[in-house]
């Protein structure tokens, strides 16, 4: 599996999550977002310790709106687990590592 964060689009993101083989946390960000700064390396973080089942990717929400809408990412940074059709876990706002973690961990264990 690859290592690291993909920035995604709208265009990509059947191919990249939907039918990705194991679950997708998706970063919404905004480069205009002061909290998604402190959130990045949140999510590097994220896909370096989860990296053999786990996929990790970004979507930066101006010029992404269809999957923005879709997923009803009111702010950012925003965080979605997706495993195929199914939405499994949902944050908003800024999040700790701990809280983070565990979010992971509930749902990959």
């Amino acid at each position: 599996m690859n290592k690291g964060v993909k920035a995604i689009t709208d265009a990509e993101f059947e191919n990249e999550v939907m039918q990705a083989s194991s679950p997708v946390l998706v970063y919404f960000w905004a480069s205009w977002c002061g909290p998604c700064r402190l959130m990045s390396p949140l999510i590097n973080l994220a896909a370096d310790t989860y990296s053999d089942r786990l996929k990790v990717v970004k979507m930066e929400v101006d010029p992404n709106p269809a999957t923005v809408k879709q997923y009803q990412v009111e702010g950012v940074p925003a965080l979605r687990l997706i495993q195929g059709e199914q939405l499994l876990a949902s944050t908003e706002g800024v999040i700790t590592k701990d809280k983070l973690l565990d979010l992971l961990d509930t749902h990959l264990n």
